[in-house]
């Protein structure tokens, strides 16, 4: 099979669409929202990446008509449902570049459900039936951004906290992506752990950096530490773990490490070990050690691990009048982390006078895997269609689920003071405010492209309101 092939990215029931549309028609015109989900609005982000991996150039080739049509023909048992006359088309009228538009928010922004995000017609009169085409491919933009979604709600939680015990400049590592073994595949990995990084640095998440450098031309997004793992302590053996703590100190004599501390008795480790042997060997480190309990009910363990910790190092109180552990000695939990536990360990430790400044969480399969389209609800519809020369707004409207309700006519994003985002049909007679979507593909070429450090700029939780 040639890779990436672009006729072949879609539902197989879409073949067949091209036989479908009225007569006449010469345009097709859908959008993109979320109709509402677990969180009230939606960073947009990874549509950048779809363009330039799958759409962007010359992506229609006779090698690819050729082989979608032997694969189509076999599939669907017959030949007349492949659309070759179309295809070809695009071919020699178009060198093989896709003739449609997307139009899109800027990458990053945060706009609330039920808003328009995106926009795509056609572009060539003989190929409205390429926009619904491509929903398949384009409509995975919902995963990156409800990773980006739920990562920056995750910030959000974690900022309010920071604010009210410790020190707010201190956010953007505080929760460190674990994910990459937990999801279904590289590209998985790839676009969730990016889409992570347009809220926080810290991550383990290779994947995610390699398509932050190679997507979104930047530097390098995300940064992690020398850590250990169960096997990298346990291979010392039970009666070995002071040797094998005393040699993650050694090893690494400057900067930051963590180390899992609960192969056998986390709190023996943190009071005896960590607290008792290996104290003054701590002190005199240049670094931090981070300790990491890995097992448990996180809210239990980690107030028991500080309180631990407190005892055998100290602890001195802030400005805000909360406790803090010398700068040699912090803690991360990187079990059972989502925002709901990351919101009941934070109270726990608010009310027991411990600091946010103290921990960091690391978040896996619950920041990458636990989710899906409907997490957020997200749907792609055609909204207009131009038959026969005439504009025509179309929509659904089942009266079974009123929530499925679509938009009809062509679509822009605004933002008013006072009021917000707001999304209104464009009419002839335009609008004194801009329209927020920007054309950022159109005809086979990246017309708008953005830099990971616009994205995260673009993110950032005090530039928005409401949102």
């Amino acid at each position: 099979m040639l890779p990436n092939n672009i006729i072949l990215l879609t539902d197989s029931y879409k073949v067949t669409h091209w036989k479908q549309y009225p007569p006449k028609t010469t345009n097709i015109y859908s959008y993109f929202e979320s109709r509402g989900g677990k969180y009230p609005a939606v960073t947009f982000f990874g549509l950048q990446y779809f363009i330039k991996n799958y759409l962007e150039g010359q992506v229609v080739t006779k090698e690819k008509i050729d082989e979608a049509e032997s694969f189509i023909t076999e599939h669907l048992g017959t030949s007349d449902l492949f659309n070759r006359e179309g295809w070809e088309h695009i071919l020699k009228e178009h060198d093989g570049r896709l003739p449609v538009r997307i139009k899109a928010v800027p990458e990053g922004t945060t706009v609330p459900n039920l808003n328009v995000l995106m926009t795509i017609e056609n572009t060539d009169p003989k190929c409205h039936w390429l926009t619904n085409y491509l929903e398949t491919l384009l409509v995975q933009v919902w995963y990156p951004s409800t990773v980006a979604t739920q990562s920056r709600e995750c910030k959000k939680l974690i900022t309010k906290f920071a604010t009210e015990t410790g020190n707010p400049d201190l956010v953007i590592f505080k929760l460190h992506d674990f994910g990459f073994r937990g999801v279904s595949s590289y590209e998985s990995a790839a676009i969730g752990g990016a889409a992570h990084l347009v809220n926080f640095q810290g991550t383990d998440t290779l994947a995610s950096i390699v398509l932050t450098k190679n997507y979104y031309d930047s530097g390098m997004t995300g940064f992690s530490i020398p850590a250990s793992e169960h096997s990298t302590i346990t291979s010392w053996g039970q009666n070995g773990e002071l040797d094998a703590f005393k040699n993650m100190l050694d090893k690494y004599p400057t900067g930051a490490i963590a180390c899992v501390s609960d192969s056998y008795d986390i709190y023996n480790a943190c009071k005896n070990l960590w607290g008792d042997e290996l104290r003054g060997k701590i002190f005199k480190r240049e670094g931090t050690l981070i300790v990491r309990p890995d097992s448990g009910t996180p809210t239990t363990v980690v107030n028991k691990v500080l309180n631990i910790l407190g005892e055998a190092f100290g602890a001195e109180e802030n400005e805000k009048g909360f406790k803090v552990l010398p700068d040699q000695i912090r803690v991360i939990q990187g079990d059972g982390v989502n925002l709901d536990s990351i919101h009941e360990i934070l109270s726990t430790m608010k009310a027991n006078g411990w600091s946010t400044d103290n921990i960091a969480f690391g978040m896996g399969g619950a920041l990458l895997q636990k989710l899906d389209r409907d997490t957020q609800k997200f749907a792609f519809k055609c909204s207009n269609a131009t038959i026969d020369g005439k504009e025509t707004p179309v929509w659904k409207d089942p009266i079974t689920d009123p929530g499925k309700i679509s938009k009809r006519g062509r679509l822009g994003l605004f933002h008013y003071d006072g009021i917000g985002y707001k999304t209104e049909t464009i009419t002839d007679k335009g609008s004194t405010t801009p329209d927020i979507l920007q054309t950022v593909f159109e005809n086979g070429e990246l017309i708008k492209e953005y830099t990971f450090d616009e994205i995260r700029d673009n993110a950032k939780i005090n530039t928005l309101k409401k949102v």
